[in-house]
């Protein structure tokens, strides 16, 4: 009759034995296939849909980012840059480990307040009517994160885009029309222009 603590030391080698064989499949095995696959079907998504310029990474074209001015020579560093075109609000200052919204309701008075000042701000910033001001100018996505615009918001900063960079308007706005998305599909989610995208054909636009 076998003893009985040979046959615990027997079923505690097979369950080791079975959590590398699945370590293996699944922590090793699946991994590597998926990323294999990835990168011979879909190599630009699979890196993460990098933007480069000069053969670096500048960005991503899914995750959204600030467009600021640099710090010295007096300026107000941090404050948005006026040569740029800039994104939506975000509610984590587009930081990934922050990523998420406000959780604030509608008739929250805090988002109320948030909303007019940020009207007031983007108005005064790009030189338009208050009125004139896109939704998507005074609110963050639910992700905080969100690459895209409007094109009525990017159409609004054209002017004041192009009187910062001595380009005629016409000019820029051509350039707002060439980035402006359709929708997935056709009919799936809204027209929308890529921020990032945008302003790196912006660098390279003639005076």
């Amino acid at each position: 009759m076998p003893h009985p603590l040979s046959a615990v030391v027997r079923q505690y080698v097979a369950a080791l034995r079975l959590l590398v064989v699945l370590t293996v499949i699944t922590g090793v095995a699946y991994p590597l296939a998926v990323t294999g696959i990835a990168q011979l079907a879909f190599p630009h998504r699979a890196d993460g849909s990098l933007v480069a310029a000069h053969g670096r990474p500048v960005g991503s074209r899914l995750i959204g980012q600030r467009f600021d001015l640099p710090p010295g020579g007096g300026r107000a560093a941090g404050a948005p840059d006026p040569r740029w075109f800039q994104p939506r609000p975000s509610a984590g200052s587009y930081d990934m480990l922050a990523s998420g919204a406000s959780n604030l309701g509608p008739n929250n008075p805090e988002l109320v307040r948030t909303i007019k000042a940020r009207r007031a701000a983007v108005a005064a910033f790009d030189g338009v009517r208050p009125a004139a001001v896109p939704a998507d100018a005074l609110t963050a996505s639910g992700s905080g994160l969100d690459p895209d615009i409007s094109p009525a918001y990017a159409y609004e900063q054209a002017a004041r885009v192009a009187r910062a960079r001595g380009l005629r308007p016409a000019a820029v706005r051509a350039l707002v029309a060439a980035h402006v998305q359709g929708r997935e599909l056709g009919f799936l989610g809204e027209r929308r222009v890529d921020v990032l995208q945008l302003n790196r054909a912006l660098a390279t636009a003639a005076p």
